[in-house]
């Protein structure tokens, strides 16, 4: 049992100079013949599935690894040099080792669904089966049913008691107490199996949404060209982004944020937009060439500044000054560019494209409730929640 721990809590590198010697064996219940101490430099990671063995770049005898249970034993080959060679698979005199992939169990409530359906048909298939056996008996059938019951009850008597202590300890067991109103419930599932399949659902709900976004434009071939995909992060941010090979990612507070399936279809829709249009190379693009040309700005500011000191505080004014006057102003309209693509493209998925606008006024009434801080427009990347809510609402039309 000590192999399996030992690789399971190997998280990070490490090293280790193992000394083995015949004493660790003779405790194993194993004899040694001659006692051999050798040093074993030996570093360790782990992977997503694996657990690697790294030698150092001398040769080193192979360790093999042994246990009676509890004690674990470890024999070193002197005849043998060859060196630990990194990869899945540990081998040594035939003997494989290896961790197991990660496996993630299905959450309570989910299973619950899939054997719902399973335990209708099975009552289903058993009450008919009753029903044909019972046509078939002969005429007195009640009769012998009465005589049967009178010898089995005490049978009878032991399984509905079996099965009342069953019930009374699943109620005992499974109480809770609801939060606000203090009120006894019973409770066979946890808020954390829920919110599991809470996140399954989501992510399932956001990816259909996609994919029909993405079915109902195909027609455009920047759509039809691109594997569309959907990753659902946990945080509380109201966030949402995509990159440029079709993979968006949105936060799960953005679905707390949206109020139904229009909003959320307008909202992937404007992340699409940014991949179809190639907002990512453009934006780079005016970065690299905006840079460029600062760099004669830069250069002068060095020249003719006296002091090192100036010529810093120059440099940083002129670092701003490059964001508020072409970064920030082109983010910007990109921006309200994605925002009319993606009505259209929302548009052509059926959803009510009056949620846009909706959308984002309620984000503007929600950060005054909030207290959040809000900035001048000329200081965002972003175009004002009230801005982009005119902008779409003259779109609609």
């Amino acid at each position: 049992m000590f192999l399996p721990l030992f690789l399971k809590n190997c998280r990070f590198s490490l090293s280790a100079h193992l000394t083995l010697n015949s004493q660790v064996c003779r405790r194993a219940g194993h004899p040694a013949k001659k006692a051999h101490s050798v040093s074993c430099p030996l570093s360790c990671h782990r992977t997503t599935h694996f657990v690697h063995f790294r030698a150092t770049p001398r040769a080193a005898p192979p360790v093999s690894f042994r246990s009676n249970g509890r004690t674990p034993c470890f024999q070193i080959s002197p005849k043998t040099t060859l060196p630990l060679h990194p990869g899945p698979v540990l081998a040594q005199r035939g003997q494989l080792f290896h961790t197991s992939a990660p496996v993630r169990a299905l959450p309570a409530p989910l299973v619950w669904l899939l054997l719902k359906p399973l335990q209708k048909i099975t009552a289903i298939i058993l009450g008919r089966s009753i029903r044909k056996w019972w046509v078939a008996l002969p005429a007195n059938r009640r009769q012998l049913m009465r005589e049967l019951v009178r010898q089995r009850r005490w049978h009878l008597a032991a399984g509905a008691g079996v099965a009342m202590v069953i019930v009374a300890l699943l109620l005992l067991t499974h109480l809770d107490e609801s939060p606000i109103t203090g009120r006894t419930r019973l409770l066979v599932f946890s808020r954390e199996n829920f919110m599991e399949l809470a996140e399954l659902t989501s992510e399932a709900v956001v990816e259909r949404v996609v994919q029909h976004l993405a079915q109902r434009n195909k027609d455009i071939p920047e759509v039809s060209e691109v594997s569309w995909s959907i990753h659902v992060v946990q945080s509380p941010n109201i966030n949402a982004f995509v990159l440029p090979n079709g993979k968006v990612f949105i936060f799960t507070g953005m679905l707390d944020a949206v109020a139904d399936v229009h909003q959320l279809t307008i909202v992937l829709g404007h992340e699409m937009a940014h991949a179809l249009l190639g907002h990512s190379a453009e934006q780079a693009s005016l970065s690299h060439v905006v840079d460029l040309l600062s760099l004669i700005l830069l250069t002068a500011i060095w020249a003719v500044c006296p002091r090192d000191s100036l010529a810093l505080l120059g440099q940083w004014v002129q670092g701003k000054l490059s964001q508020l006057m072409f970064s920030r102003p082109f983010s910007r309209k990109l921006e309200a560019e994605a925002d009319q693509v993606g009505l259209q493209l929302a548009a052509k998925a059926c959803a009510d494209v009056r949620a846009g606008p909706v959308f984002w006024q309620q984000m503007e009434i929600r950060d005054q409730l909030t207290g959040e801080p809000t900035f001048p427009e000329w200081l965002s990347t972003h175009p004002s929640h009230r801005n982009r809510f005119a902008q779409l609402d003259r779109l609609i039309p």
